[in-house]
């Protein structure tokens, strides 16, 4: 008679089997994959910038010979601690006449510009929480007049360019006598010279961002607004509570989640701005190291590695006060859907003001940049007192040949220019990629951390998959810009849908989760049940039922993609894509043609936005005061 003896499995052989059953299923074994990946794509920049701060840079004022004749510690042959205490304990010494001026390094490259960055990203929280917060309250809790009408042109700031607003405002307040350049229209027609703090400075640029990000405010706010359970409210009602304590004690506290989210969205993607400070003369962290990026690169990249601590620090504060949630529970009162409060004549004063505010910030811009477009001397709006007999043009749009009078300095016109087509194909295909691996990337990353919720593995790839938005873009920019340069594929078409599609990731990520989590698991566990492989699941049952959510995940890159600017603009070539391309013209002084690719994109972003509006009903202001 023979006896089996059954040996114990080792401890090696259980971990292997608990890997193995682990790894078999799907969406843990793409969480593994994806964990990877973005760790390399997100984190391998940033410590190429670190790096970066640390390396003799030779041909700039930090070169290893300079850092060793100032007797600084120098790590090495290729790494050098005078990049830090240069930016940090620095003096510029210049002379006026005989007289010797020494100017502190640090106020002028870091604390000043940290400053203004700072400030301008807190008044943009403040002016778009204000701005934004009380139009979706306007919108979903009282009678106001035009709902509709507004709340589609209200998130039009958004959608369009960043720059858009900025050039605007300079179009209307700049002057020859306080600014220098042609008189915009406050000067020409009314012949009215704003001050210098009101054209240039810290002011406007916090009113532009605020203008530009109120969207943001409304969105978030707005939804909440809308779907808030009334029994709270009804119930305060019920209790002879004041309005104005309702509003304070019950609806507020409701509120406040969504009032924080803005907060950290808006100042991270104020605090990393560049257009609108660059064209509104005000020295931020951004301006700075595009200004210090050629003679001073190690400084710069310090200047960089700041504006990340700054995305790791909201990160961190986005964790806190979203990980614990409150819930409130109704004492008396019944479902029912809160009344809309009566305003009385004040719903027509409002919705006035309301269509002058985004008649400013969503169809001036459009019509002012086609006005620019046919001005002989874009900027100069004389002809509006003087007659507009001979004082319209159509060279820049249709000049056929290449001549260098008339102000065009050799350049076609814009329907004729090959440079511009050339580069807005350029922007469609970064466009495109970058949506399509985003989109793709940004779904998988959904579902799999919707399927190991409970994972610290999950939580993980969640946070790194997050962080790049909550990174300034300029940061990223930079990021890339170090990584593209020692791989050598700067001014290519890889660099630039590499650094988009990790900037856009959280996008595409952020809807699919939340669209995911809402999705039982019994649905597909019908589908395992019956040995259906995880393709078919996906493509046959999560994305059917999940179509609209995981459509916004590719579409929501493609049109960012479309008028970005800060990230890219240290990626390439000026002629590479369409925005450099108007960077270019703007510093070159043809206005003209760079309003016209702003009239360009506008067009394309808002026919864009139209058709995914009427092909899949999706809307950003839909379900909050758009239909």
């Amino acid at each position: 008679m023979s006896v089996t003896v059954l040996r114990k499995p080792s401890a090696f052989r259980k971990k292997l089997n608990k890997i193995w059953t682990y790894l078999s299923k799907p969406q843990n074994f793409i969480l593994l994959m994806l964990g990877i990946i973005l760790t390399v794509t997100t984190v391998y920049p940033m410590v190429t910038i670190l790096k970066d701060t640390v390396s003799v840079h030779p041909g700039t004022v930090d070169a290893a010979e300079d850092a060793k004749s100032a007797q600084f510690e120098v790590l090495g042959d290729d790494y050098t601690t005078f990049n830090w205490t240069d930016l940090f304990t620095g003096v510029n010494i210049t002379r006026h006449g005989r007289q010797r001026i020494e100017l502190s390094v640090a106020k002028t490259y870091l604390w000043t510009p940290l400053l203004n960055s700072v400030l301008i990203s807190i008044f943009a929280c403040v002016g778009s929480i204000l701005y934004g917060g009380i139009f979706a309250y306007l919108v979903t809790r009282t009678n106001l007049k035009l709902k509709k009408y507004l709340s589609s042109i209200f998130i039009f700031p958004y959608i369009m360019p960043q720059w858009t607003l900025a050039i605007i405002w300079r179009n209307l307040f700049f002057s020859n006598a306080v600014t220098g350049g042609s008189d915009g229209l406050f000067a020409s027609v009314l012949g009215v010279n704003m001050p210098q703090w009101w054209c240039e400075g810290l002011f406007p640029v916090s009113v532009v961002l605020a203008l530009h990000y109120a969207p943001f405010a409304y969105i978030l706010i707005g939804g909440i607004f809308r779907n808030m359970d009334a029994n709270l409210e009804e119930a305060a009602t019920i209790l002879n509570t004041p309005r104005w304590k309702t509003f304070l004690r019950v609806t507020l506290p409701l509120v406040k989640p969504a009032i924080l989210s803005t907060i950290l969205l808006v100042f991270s993607s104020a605090m990393g701005s560049y257009p609108i400070p660059h064209y509104l003369g005000l020295s931020t962290l951004s301006t700075q190291y595009v200004g210090m990026r050629i003679d001073r690169v190690g400084e710069a990249s310090i200047l960089a590695v700041i504006m990340m601590l700054f995305g790791f620090l909201i990160l961190i504060v986005n964790q806190k006060t979203t990980s614990g949630r409150k819930n409130f529970t109704t004492v008396t009162g019944k479902s029912g859907q809160s009344s809309l409060v009566n305003l009385g004549v004040g719903k027509y004063i409002l919705s006035t003001v309301f269509v002058l505010t985004t008649l400013f910030s969503g169809i001036l811009p459009i019509i002012l940049f086609a006005i620019e477009t046919f001005l002989p001397n874009p900027g100069d709006y004389s002809f509006l007192t003087n007659g507009i007999a001979g004082h319209l043009t159509t060279k820049w749009w249709l000049t056929a040949e290449n001549v260098s009078e008339n102000g065009i300095y050799g350049q076609f016109g814009i329907l004729y220019n090959s440079d511009i087509w050339r580069a807005f194909g350029g922007t469609m295909i970064v466009a495109v990629c970058c949506a399509l691996v985003a989109g793709t990337i940004g779904t998988l990353v959904g579902y799999c951390v919707s399927k190991n919720r409970r994972s610290k593995w999950a939580g993980y790839v969640n946070n790194v998959a997050f962080l790049p938005y909550l990174m300034p873009s300029l940061a990223v920019g930079i990021a890339f810009f170090v990584v593209g340069s020692n791989l050598g594929i700067f001014n290519t078409f890889l660099l630039l849908i590499l650094a988009g599609t990790v900037k856009y990731i959280p996008f595409a990520s952020r809807s699919s989760l939340n669209s995911m989590m809402q999705l039982s698991g019994e649905i597909e566990e019908a589908a395992i049940i019956q040995d259906i492989p995880w393709w078919r699941r996906m493509v046959q049952i999560i994305i059917p039922i999940q179509k609209s959510s995981i459509i916004s995940g590719y579409l929501l890159p493609f049109m960012t993609c479309l008028r970005e600017l800060t990230l890219f603009m240290l990626l390439c070539r000026q002629d590479l894509i369409i925005t450099t391309l108007m960077d270019y013209f703007d510093e070159m002084g043809l206005y003209a043609f760079s309003s016209g690719i702003n009239l360009i994109l506008i067009v394309v972003i808002l026919v864009c936005n139209t058709l995914v509006n009427k092909l899949t009903g999706a809307s950003l202001d839909a379900g909050i005061g758009g239909k």
